[in-house]
């Protein structure tokens, strides 16, 4: 059963996220490979962070990590020697929250004469778009325009932070962007909740033309091979942050259809 929606699915944004960016980022892989070769290759770089969530983004992303537990009011202290002074028994007890191991797939394009990155897809993870990761991925970025490496930055998340402001950005609850090497300019495709997404260049090195990125067709793929129909409950909201009122009857309308 094909998604719903023309673009992005807002259902994909919670628990199924990181098979979805697993997923997504190895069709990726598919898609370019064939028409980079023999000059290029593309390899999926996996680096780990750690996860210290908000206990609301713990429930969003990782549903088997308990969050809180309420216990009976009871008194578990020993006996005191001034046992006729009675304590306040705690009336909720919560775990101590241990950071969470994400494993964060690239996509990367080297070329294969010498092994030298050429361009670089990123897949926004939630870790990425909150501190204290995002001023870590902010590093990373400059560091890729500093060394020449084109950089494809793919955010279909509506929460957290962008790795980047600008007054012109418009609101949207999905971004594409591209910075080539040694441009000083950003190329914006803004996507609405109604849009499909683009169809984009991905840079290679000078003197060859763009390869080309079907990123609803990459979608499309991964949501019928990975059946993510048969995990999704559409009579649910989806993740939040909650969806404006403009979208949410969009949202009813495409459900019924």
């Amino acid at each position: 059963m094909p998604s719903p929606f023309p673009g992005m699915n807002p259902y994909l944004e919670g628990y199924l996220w990181s098979d979805v960016h697993n997923a997504l980022a190895s069709k990726i892989r598919a898609f370019l490979a064939p028409q980079l070769r023999p000059k290029y290759v593309v390899r999926l770089e996996v680096y780990v962070v750690e996860d210290i969530s908000l206990a609301s983004e713990i429930g969003i992303l990782y549903p088997d990590v308990e969050v809180l537990q309420i216990r009976q009011r009871r008194n578990l202290n020993p006996p005191h020697p001034r046992a006729n002074i009675a304590t306040t028994p705690a009336s909720l007890t919560l775990p101590v929250i241990q950071p969470v191991e994400v494993r964060i797939p690239t996509v990367e394009i080297r070329d294969t004469a010498n092994n030298v990155l050429v361009s670089c897809i990123e897949i926004l993870s939630p870790v990425n778009k909150r501190e204290p990761s995002l001023t870590d991925y902010r590093k990373k970025r400059q560091r890729l325009y500093n060394a020449n490496v084109h950089l494809i930055e793919i955010d279909l998340l509506r929460r957290g932070n962008r790795p980047f402001n600008h007054p012109r950005l418009p609101n949207v609850p999905y971004l594409i962007t591209l910075t080539r090497s040694h441009s000083g300019l950003i190329d914006v495709w803004p996507v609405a909740l109604q849009d499909p997404l683009p169809t984009i260049p991905v840079p290679l090195g000078a003197g060859d033309p763009d390869a080309v990125l079907e990123l609803q067709a990459a979608l499309n793929a991964i949501y019928d091979e990975a059946g993510y129909d048969l995990s999704i409950d559409y009579t649910q909201p989806p993740a939040p942050p909650t969806l404006s009122d403009v979208d949410i009857q969009w949202m009813s309308t495409q459900l019924r259809k």
